[in-house]
Parts: structure tokens; sequence; C-alpha cells
């Protein structure tokens, strides 16, 4: 097949771009570089069947050459990092939401098969652990530039399904639960990469908050078969799916942990959220997906746990 990717630079969109190249499929990757990089695809961007473009899903004019006669768009082009989405508010929301609705008119226009994906933001400080897709959400204030990000991604939800039962537009949504794995950086907020590089360095690891606030970490490979076998069944169309993992760990714990196995001097130190990002920030306390569904639909199941993610990342990072 023909196959976009938007985003395709960035840490998830770049394993995703080498795995649809191994099963021999044209890959065209459009990335206008603001989180993505350039080393990311640095192994593969020789190969005839991979095309790269800088550009921005926001060019209407572009992303219309780029979607004609795809067979399928990965659209993973957003803004990402609570730290890049706090210093670009505004950006942030029109990459978001004028983006999406970029490519959905156009996947709808030239017939292509989307994906779009979402974000566990959707479900906002709500304490039901864990999220299933059909739950409700709760957000905070509108003055809080965290819920901005949560409330442009639902509205990508919101129209992804109005073109499939309006259009009939084949469209899967996937809402990721904190991938990480090797590529991934610490540039904006990503926090397993951030403390493994301090680590390594043994500079203090940061935990910002108290750190008893939990979350599950997933392998960007599972992550990426989810997406393609999500993609490859027709019964999928028109749903939402979470993708992640339950393997559930404190961020204290995670620090104390990526310090063992890096066999760090690094010291663990505590920052308040308000002079980490902004005052009146809210963060989530238990943060897990509810995998019932995508189990059910794909026989989703990840096989990475937690020391073998750090295991990887740590040696990219040595190398």
């Amino acid at each position: 097949m023909k196959i976009l990717i938007t985003g395709g630079a960035g840490f998830i969109g770049s394993h995703l771009a080498e795995r649809l190249l191994g099963e021999g499929h044209e890959v065209h990757v459009i990335d206008n570089l603001s989180t993505g990089r350039l080393e990311n695809i640095e192994t593969f961007k020789d190969k005839p069947k991979f095309h790269f473009t800088i550009g921005s899903v926001l060019n209407r004019e572009l992303m219309e050459k780029m979607v004609s006669g795809c067979d399928q768009v990965y659209h993973l082009a957003a803004a990402v990092g609570v730290k890049y989405i706090i210093e670009n508010p505004l950006l942030s929301l029109k990459t978001n939401i004028v983006g999406t609705d970029n490519v959905l008119e156009l996947c709808n226009k030239y017939k292509a098969k989307a994906l779009i994906t979402s974000t566990s933001e959707i479900y906002g400080k709500s304490d039901k652990v864990p999220f299933a897709e059909q739950d409700d959400r709760l957000l905070g204030s509108t003055h809080i530039s965290r819920w901005g990000y949560s409330c442009s991604k639902a509205i990508d939800e919101f129209m992804a399904l109005a073109f499939f039962r309006e259009k009939k537009l084949p469209v899967v949504i996937v809402r990721c639960f904190n991938t990480v794995g090797p590529r991934q950086t610490g540039q904006y907020g990503m926090v397993l990469p951030k403390f493994i590089k301090a680590a390594l360095l043994d500079q203090p690891i940061v935990v910002y908050g108290n750190g008893e606030q939990t979350r599950c970490f997933a392998d960007v490979s599972d992550v990426v078969d989810a997406f393609i076998k999500l993609m490859s069944t027709p019964e999928c169309c028109g749903e939402i799916f979470n993708v992640g993992t339950i393997e559930s760990i404190s961020i204290t714990e995670l620090a104390q942990k990526v310090k063992t196995m890096c066999n760090s001097k690094s010291r663990i130190e505590y920052m308040s959220y308000a002079d980490a990002f902004e005052e009146g920030f809210e963060d989530m306390m238990n943060r897990m997906p509810d995998l019932t569904k995508i189990n059910q639909f794909i026989g989703y199941a990840p096989n990475f746990k937690l020391d073998d993610i750090i295991t990887r990342m740590i040696q990219y990072y040595e190398n």
C-alpha cells in the first residue's frame, strides 16, 4: 500500500514508518520537525520506498498533495509533551484541531482509511481507574493550559466519529497511554527519558509533585503493532481504543528503579508543579487503561515489561 504518516519523524511515527517499510509498503512522511527529529529516520531515510517532506498539517495545499493517492493515513502529528503544550498553547490547539480537520476532510475526499491518535489526557482528572473508552471525562478550569490539550483531542475524536457516521469514512481512534522506548526525548517533559539521561550523567533525578502519582508505560513496539492491527481489522472502524499497558508504578518508584538500573549516583529531588510548569497546574494521580476492548477486537496484549523497556532505553542512550 501507499501509506502517509503525519508526524512521521517523531518518536512513535518513526517506529511506525520503519515497521511499515519492513512490511513492504511505500511510506510517505510529513513532519514540521517542531518535536520530530531527522535522527529518528536516519537509519531508513535512504530506502527507495521512503519519502520525507518537511511541512505542516496546517498547510492544506501541501496536505492535499500528500493524501491524494494514499490507501491509508496514520495521523500522529500533534503537539506533544506537557511542557511544550504549556509553552505553545495557541499553536498546540491549532495543530490538533485544524490539522486533524484537514486530514479527515482529505481522507474523505480521496477515500483513504485513517487512524487518528488521541490521548489518555482525554479522561482528565477522573479518579475512576482503570479508564474505559466509554467513561465520562472530568476536566479542570479553562485557566489551566493542559485542559485545552485534552479538549482539542476530544474535538479530534468528535470530528472523526462524525466523518464515520455521516460520510462513512473508515477511521479508527486510538488513545495512547505513556508510550516510551528508544528515540524518545525528554526535551518536552517525557518523564522516563529525562530520568534515564539524568541517571546516566549522575545528575539529579527531578520528580514533580510528591511522586505518588502512578503511570503505566507501554513499549513503542507494542503500540505500533496495535496501530497496524487496528487498521487491518475492518470491525475497528468507527471505534475508540485505549492502547498501553496495565503495569503500574509510582513516579518515585520509577526514579528509584532507573537509578538502580543505571548504577547511578544521582540524587532524587522533588519540585512543585508550580515551579515546573505553571501556577495552578493540575495532574492526575493515577492513570491506567482498561484494555478489555482492544483485546476483544484484535487480541492485543503488551509483550514488553517495564524492566525490559528501561534496559532497551538505557542501551539506546548509552550508544
